[in-house]
């Protein structure tokens, strides 16, 4: 009706503009307040929040695996392309992800060499096509088979003399000043594990890493033995010399010769220069003492890898004999 002024199921409101059937309640609830505001670090959605919360995961992260946040991968993964090539990596026990072949590939004597050792190691075996496979190795002339090889993990140089405390020997680490022969390198690493040494420093930049190639030289030794990355040669030298490690460097013109030096007392890094132009003048004045191989004839020179070998040898010998 026009003069009825409240309706059936309406509430009647105050001057307020609140409801004044069973406000009570809702009244007191709010007369109770809701405590003290959190701190901003305690509210989940606040930004300072999340920003110590990512604080904690990447101090328990670090505190957990403090030795493998120092390592650090080569890159991408490489290939090997052709038969032979394949197969003497599988041989000599270069690491492998998978084996991809083209379909429709001659099954010859080498493939099947291949697929025997990838069975041998349960490396995984992908069948791909020509064109897939030409785009995967960058052209290269794979004969239908290629394996693909992860990027290797270098070790952090401190790891080096890690390795020799936990021995309990006095150090023995080869440095290469540019050298960039990939050979080079593994022969370096080959000798290294032969003759006792605790690891192989090599710059980050204008240096071999640590390819298939160098994988193949080592014989399998890259396996057993650490090879470290630096940013700065010179200051990873310096570094180890504030350890109280010796710098000796290999030179021709060395002022000692190497028989004559005594390599048995203390822990030693030996710096082995590069193929055409040995040490750089920067590394020399790092070095406590340049040192020369006597040969027989002045006009022959030793690659890095037959020198270092020589090196490690003499010292090998002369702390046998010190012992």
């Amino acid at each position: 009706m026009a003069g009825n002024s409240q309706r059936r199921g309406s509430v009647r409101k105050s001057s307020k503009g609140n409801p004044t059937a069973g406000s009570g309640g809702r009244v007191r609830r709010g007369l109770e307040g809701k405590g003290p505001t959190p701190r901003a670090e305690d509210r989940e959605y606040h930004k300072t929040h999340k920003a110590k919360k990512a604080k904690e995961r990447l101090a328990m992260k670090r505190s957990s695996s403090p030795r493998a946040q120092r390592k650090r991968g080569s890159g991408d993964a490489e290939w090997i392309a052709g038969r032979n090539p394949v197969v003497d990596a599988l041989q000599a026990g270069v690491p492998i992800n998978a084996l991809y072949v083209a379909e429709g590939a001659e099954r010859d004597g080498r493939l099947r060499d291949a697929f025997a050792e990838a069975a041998d190691r349960a490396i995984p075996l992908l069948e791909v096509t020509r064109g897939e496979l030409d785009r995967l190795t960058s052209g290269a002339v794979h004969q239908g088979l290629a394996a693909r090889i992860p990027p290797y993990e270098y070790a952090h140089p401190d790891d080096l003399l890690d390795r020799a405390d936990e021995l309990g020997e006095p150090a023995l680490i080869v440095a290469l000043d540019s050298v960039t022969d990939p050979r080079n390198l593994g022969a370096v690493v080959r000798s290294a594990a032969a003759f006792g040494a605790h690891g192989v420093v090599v710059p980050e930049r204008r240096a071999a890493g640590m390819t298939a190639s160098a994988w193949k030289t080592s014989a399998g030794a890259a396996a057993r033995i650490p090879v470290a990355q630096t940013v700065n040669l010179n200051r990873q030298l310096k570094a180890y010399a504030d350890a109280g490690l010796m710098i000796v460097g290999l030179a021709a013109e060395g002022d000692v010769d190497l028989p004559a030096l005594d390599l048995s007392d203390g822990p030693l890094v030996v710096v082995v220069g590069s193929e055409g132009a040995g040490l750089s003048r920067l590394v020399r004045e790092h070095c406590d003492q340049l040192v020369s191989i006597p040969m027989a004839n002045d006009v022959e020179s030793l690659n890095a890898g037959v020198a270092a070998s020589v090196a490690l040898y003499a010292v090998a010998q002369a702390r046998l004999a010190g012992s």
